[in-house]
């Protein structure tokens, strides 16, 4: 019986180990444990038959025999349980390492490759590999290999249906084969066979990779040898594709997590940035509303944005006009030639802006930087009602840009109410001006007080000299040329609207003529046109204006008739013809602008040049007949008319100047010869008569 038990012990401890080589340990010693590479479903080694060929060596009966059988059966169930434990041990082990991998938000290339090779190791194959799909491309592509020797294999693109890898991410389902070089269950494309060969593949084992009902790419396990993978092998590396499928969503969800983090990070300082700018436009908005609601005009906004801003600004009206300036060198250089602390600004000066850059703003409605001056169109809808310039800001921030374009919509409002203003007051100026141009009803007294009154109101004091002029242009410019003299005659401390058609400026100077000459050089740049001004004056009071204006209207006329559009005169300024359209024609102010100088030059030095020239011209101009009436030599004739050319200019002798002469000759011999005709007659053979004592 001892000898039996012996036996059945034998048995079952030589088929419950692994097989080992050389002679089992003799009893009493622990078997050799020897533990072959094998991976799961590879053939199991024959069953060992020592114990039961002992046995019967031995001469064991058939029921000892019998026992020995049992006792190798038992063994063998013990063995393949072991195994199956081992195994089961080693692939949870593997689980269990991916998830703490997971879990510790590992990089995800390192997660994938410690997959990858856990796959290779576990099943016990040459090489394992992983593509992921690509959505974009519509096939699949190598992301991670392990034990590969091949470059051509590790850059190995499937589409979708290709060879074993491409069917299992098309159909999101398990393919083995033993031999894919022979298998024609797929379908072979010469690059990836190409790889395959060049790695030396035979058996491959492919899994998808899912994250819900979707298929990301394919998990490979792959033998250099002929093998077929068991169940237990597909479920396992279907286990890891599952890991693998989780760390891939995982990093996928973790970088959009991050994405977001970074959006809203980016979004709060957005919003904080446009919180701090509204609460900078807000406290804006009411520090210069309350400026113009204080009465400030575009000065004092101009001051307040540009301490606001840091920077100099200047304002234009709509004609390049400057309206303000504040903070530039030119500002801060006071009387004394000092500089004021803060004048100086850094970079380029600001002013008039450039056409080009207020193109660009006016057609944008934003405000541009060009050479480091920020320009802004003030603007009333599509009018342009000016201009507001900064410098020393050339780094101006998104908010500093929005303050700046928010004071060009503040300067607009200003700039319409002033022209408002402006219009009602011209309104007011022109009817006043009516009525005083206004001829008197026959019958009726002007009532010129009250008239001064109303004048005086309007900054306009109508007992001072005043000259008016009557402008003319072309008719489509009328109106912007009334506009433009209502904004002369307010400098001026004058008047000016439209009367029976034209447009009339008065203003308090006793000199119509350069006054007219003056308005017509500037109104004809302003508009681009020439502009012909006709002058009068100046009136005494304002009983005076209407003959004045009458006079103004035939100067003008007379200008035009003469071929001077686009000048400016005063009837004294036509000569002769302003004596003759004169209504108050004074000769004496006549004789004494154009002989004045000479007669002045007879009476300090005793000379006879105004005599002289009355011969010269009696005699046709000729320099013999005058010596001789002079009884002089005709040298001295000579010597003295070029003294006269020294006293009134080179052109005193061309045919229109030689008429005023003349003329002035003329009225002062009828002048000279008036008060002496009753003492005695003249000299018959004098050549004219006497010099006069005084013009």
């Amino acid at each position: 019986m001892l000898g039996l038990q012996y036996w059945a012990v034998l048995a079952a401890a030589a088929l419950a180990a692994p097989r080992g080589r050389g002679r089992p340990p003799p009893p009493g010693h622990p078997p050799r444990l020897h533990r072959p590479k094998r991976g799961p479903g590879a053939p199991r080694p024959p069953l060992f038959p020592r114990p039961a060929a002992q046995a019967r060596t031995a001469g064991a009966g058939p029921a000892e025999q019998a026992l020995v059988e049992e006792a190798t059966r038992v063994a063998l169930d013990i063995r393949r349980t072991l195994d199956q434990h081992r195994r089961r041990e080693a692939e949870l082990t593997a689980l269990f390492d991916t998830a703490g991998d997971l879990a510790a938000l590992r990089e995800l290339d390192a997660v994938l490759r410690a997959i990858v090779h856990r796959a290779r190791m576990l099943l016990g194959t040459d090489v394992s590999y992983m593509t992921l799909n690509d959505p974009v491309a519509g096939d699949t592509f190598m992301r991670v290999t392990d034990g590969s020797v091949s470059a051509a294999f590790q850059q190995l693109r499937l589409g979708m249906g290709e060879g074993l890898g491409g069917l299992v991410a098309q159909t999101a389902r398990p393919y083995a084969s033993a031999d894919y070089r022979t298998d024609d269950r797929f379908r072979h494309t010469d690059t990836i066979d190409n790889g395959v060969r060049e790695e030396g593949l035979r058996g491959i084992l492919g899994v998808p990779l899912r994250v819900g009902t979707r298929v990301i790419g394919v998990l490979y396990a792959a033998d250099r040898a002929v093998r077929d993978f068991a169940p237990d092998a597909v479920a396992l590396l279907s286990s890891l594709a599952d890991h693998a499928a989780v760390a891939i969503d995982s990093a996928r969800l973790l970088d959009e997590t991050r994405a977001a983090l970074v959006e809203l990070g980016v979004a709060t300082e957005t919003a904080r940035a446009q919180s701090e700018a509204m609460r900078l436009a807000a406290e804006t908005h009411d520090r210069l509303t309350r400026l113009v609601l204080r009465g400030g005009d575009v000065t004092d906004v101009a001051r307040e944005v540009a301490a606001l801003l840091g920077g100099s600004l200047v304002v234009h009206d709509a004609d390049g006009t400057e309206l303000a300036r504040v903070g530039t060198r030119q500002d801060g250089v006071q009387q004394n030639g000092a500089v004021r602390a803060g004048a100086e600004q850094a970079g380029p000066e600001p002013g008039r802006p450039p056409e080009h850059a207020l193109a660009a703003s006016r057609s944008d409605g934003r405000a541009v930087s060009v050479d480091g001056v920020w320009v802004c169109a003030v603007l009333a809808g599509p009018e342009l009602l000016g201009s507001i310039t900064l410098g020393g800001r050339a780094d101006l921030p998104d908010t500093g840009r929005r303050l700046f374009e928010r004071a060009g919509l503040v300067t607009a409002l200003l700039l319409l109410l002033r022209r408002s203003i402006a219009h009602a007051e011209d309104r007011v100026r022109g009817e006043l001006l009516g009525d005083l141009l206004a001829p008197a009803a026959p019958g009726r007294v002007r009532d010129t007080g009250s008239r001064t009154l109303r004048a005086r109101k309007l900054g306009v004091d109508l007992t001072r000299p005043h000259a008016l002029v009557v402008l003319h242009c072309d008719a489509a410019l009328r109106s912007r040329l009334a506009a433009e003299a209502a904004r002369h005659a307010r400098a001026r401390d004058g008047l000016a609207g439209v009367h029976q058609g034209r447009v009339v400026l008065i203003a308090p100077t006793d000199r119509p003529g350069p006054l007219a000459r003056t308005l017509a050089a500037e109104l004809g740049q302003v508009l681009g046109t020439p502009v012909t001004a006709g002058s009068a004056g100046p009136a005494a009071g304002p009983d005076g204006l209407p003959a004045v204006y009458a006079e103004a209207l035939r100067c003008l006329e007379a200008l035009h008739a003469l071929g001077h559009t686009g000048g400016g005169a005063g009837l004294p300024d036509l000569g002769f013809l302003g004596v003759l359209l004169g209504d108050r024609a004074d000769v004496g102010a006549y004789v004494d602008r154009v002989l004045g100088p000479v007669i002045a030059y007879d009476e300090q030095r005793g000379t006879e040049l105004v005599r002289t020239l009355e011969a010269y011209f009696d005699h046709g101009a000729s320099l013999a007949r005058t010596k001789d009436v002079l009884h002089v030599h005709v040298n001295t004739v000579v010597q003295r008319l070029d003294r006269v050319r020294q006293i009134l200019g080179e052109d005193w002798n061309t045919p229109a100047a030689a008429l005023e002469v003349q003329l002035a000759l003329r009225i002062l011999r009828v002048a000279a010869v008036r008060p002496r005709r009753a003492a005695s007659p003249p000299d018959p053979r004098s050549p004219g008569s006497p010099h006069p004592t005084s013009s």
